[in-house]
């Protein structure tokens, strides 16, 4: 069970990664645009147009990083009233698989999108003619990974479930942020 815990988590790494490449890339193209602008009194064309693209990729290749950081923003009422340690986590695992369901529907939806994109050969309407497939590859691809890490959290909670071991320093951490 550890081993797939540890291939999900460095999948989301990976991703997370990914996602900060495209942001740089994003901002890279957005100076650009500012540049050409400012300088030559032109443009780029595509700026508008491609960073919107990176914007989606950003944000779904990042989710599952940043629920493997906890670094999601927490609804913290009912964990406020269950005690720490089996309880709470019990709440956790039912919290993770609902967080599954959702993105599993999320990924199959966003698939079909992308596989109905991909049959009819559907380009954008902008200067570029993108072919639509590419960028919206990345819905149900991070997506999917989002998925994948959330096994990876209900996974981890049933070691702490099995093991007994629960993490005192993540509700005191949790009480500091206000989690």
């Amino acid at each position: 069970m550890s081993i797939i815990i540890r291939i999900i988590d460095k999948i989301s790494d990976v991703f997370g990664i990914v996602a900060g490449f495209t942001m740089i890339i994003g901002v890279g193209l957005i100076l650009t645009e500012i540049i050409v602008r400012s300088v030559f009194g032109g443009s780029i064309y595509i700026t508008y147009e491609y960073t919107g693209y990176f914007m989606v990729a950003i944000t779904l290749f990042g989710l599952a990083y940043t629920l493997k950081e906890k670094g999601h923003i927490r609804l913290s009422l009912l964990h406020r009233i269950v005690k720490p340690g089996r309880g709470r986590t019990i709440l956790d695992i039912y919290a993770f698989i609902c967080g599954f369901v959702i993105f599993a529907i999320i990924t199959y939806a966003t698939l079909d999108f992308f596989l109905d994109t991909y049959a009819k050969g559907t380009r954008s309407m902008q200067i570029t003619k993108t072919y639509l497939a590419l960028p919206q590859f990345a819905m149900p691809l991070g997506s999917f990974v989002m998925s994948l890490q959330f096994i990876a959290e209900v996974l981890k909670s049933i070691i702490k479930l099995r093991t007994g071991e629960f993490d005192e320093e993540e509700d005191a951490e949790s009480e500091a942020l206000g989690r």
